[in-house]
């Protein structure tokens, strides 16, 4: 497990992307972290280090972005709406959990009971300072820190 401190938007990106850029297919990324802690920021620095070309932006509403990527799709999932286990039922996790997809799911606690033990966690939190920011990137095995 390896703890960072970030101390504005763009060390956030940037430690994102540092992450992105190791992130093999079928993986599974499970971020936790209050609002405002920089999920989707840090989510946008991974897509950066993989290459995605396409903006970036929260699926708070629609759940779920998908963008294409050589290897098939990095799925984006916010499931801050989510309410109910028939919700998170209903909007078929399961089938992003593939080799051609590496998922990036926001407010994964929500999902803990369907996400594969091998899911990589990481917990943002904010630090002292306005834009500080404590980020705990564990290296798998589904514990969310």
């Amino acid at each position: 497990m390896k703890t960072v401190v970030t101390r504005s938007m763009q060390e956030t990106t940037t430690l994102g992307r540092s992450f992105g850029s190791e992130l093999k297919p079928g993986e599974i990324v499970a971020l936790s972290g209050e609002l405002g802690s920089g999920k989707t920021q840090f989510v946008k620095g991974i897509c950066i280090g993989m290459g995605i070309q396409a903006p970036v932006t929260s699926p708070t509403f629609t759940l779920i972005n998908e963008y294409p990527a050589p290897f098939g799709i990095v799925a984006h999932i916010d499931l801050y709406r989510i309410g109910s286990d028939r919700e998170l039922q209903d909007l078929g996790l399961e089938s992003y959990f593939r080799d051609t997809c590496i998922c990036l799911i926001e407010w994964a606690e929500r999902a803990l009971g369907v996400l594969p033990p091998s899911f990589r966690p990481v917990k943002l939190a904010h630090g002292m300072g306005e834009n500080e920011r404590i980020i705990t990137i564990g290296e798998g095995g589904g514990i969310l820190p």
